[in-house]
């Protein structure tokens, strides 16, 4: 029960590493809060930690949007009285060279990715200052280290969140709050199997050139939540500003 009694809130919280991360937070104690686009994933994911007698709501929010983040995070203070973890890891994906790359994917992917987590952020902090203790926890890539082909404008915001990360870690060490990142590489999400169709290669394929990585093979949710529990739980009390990478060797490559 390593974050007992402690309140997250978590965006893209309705499927892949946001839901993993749900079940396992709630699992360990929490409270969580989820938000998402998709009313009935999110409805479903809060049902099952419910059922399984854990507290969860579901948030329906576009991190895009400044109002509905701020409307967030204040359903989460209205529900459960404070935020002790925010878990930014809402995302999307585009796989286009800077040449394919319409304005408007560039926006998209910059909007969800780099601005939904400083919008989420901005309006957490203050709750977090005021009881002097929190700690964010921002979904960045292994991308966002090293580049990736076809991927122009998701490095460039997956870039921006570790930067970020380290800035914020900066301003608030001081304030008791903890601002670190996870850098996971190919995990078994419903992303992959979009990239893999967007870039016209069978899963097979696709899967093959994945399992080219050190380890020979994809992550799960799972793996990702467990290190995002870490960052989130006192076992990292000592940590902030830091990219924590896992990808099974996909960036030592």
């Amino acid at each position: 029960m390593r974050l007992k009694d402690k309140i997250a809130l978590i965006t893209g919280g309705t499927s892949g590493i946001g839901e993993a991360t749900a079940l396992l937070f709630a699992k360990e104690g929490a409270k969580v809060a989820i938000t998402g686009r998709n009313q009935e994933r999110g409805a479903a994911v809060a049902e099952q930690i419910r059922k399984a007698n854990g507290e969860a709501v579901f948030v329906r929010t576009d991190v895009s949007v400044m109002a509905e983040c701020e409307h967030a995070v204040n359903q989460t203070l209205r529900n459960f009285g404070r935020l002790d973890i925010l878990f930014n890891n809402a995302g999307v994906f585009y796989a286009q060279t800077a040449l394919e790359c319409s304005e408007q994917q560039w926006d998209e992917q910059i909007n969800v990715n780099l601005k939904g987590t400083f919008l989420m952020s901005k309006f957490a902090l203050p709750a977090m200052i005021a009881q002097r203790s929190g700690v964010i926890v921002n979904n960045s890539s292994g991308w966002g280290l090293v580049g990736g082909d076809h991927a122009v404008a998701y490095c460039a915001s997956k870039g921006g969140v570790v930067l970020m990360t380290k800035a914020m870690a900066i301003d608030h060490g001081n304030q008791g709050i903890r601002v670190n990142c996870i850098c996971p590489g190919d995990v078994e999400t419903p992303m992959l199997p979009a990239d893999a169709k967007m870039r016209g290669l069978s899963w097979d394929k696709y899967l093959a050139g994945c399992n080219q990585r050190p380890m020979g093979r994809i992550g799960t949710p799972e793996e990702i939540a467990k290190a995002v529990l870490f960052l989130a739980s006192e076992d990292s009390s000592f940590m902030t500003g830091s990219a924590l990478v896992v990808d099974g060797g996909g960036t030592a490559d």
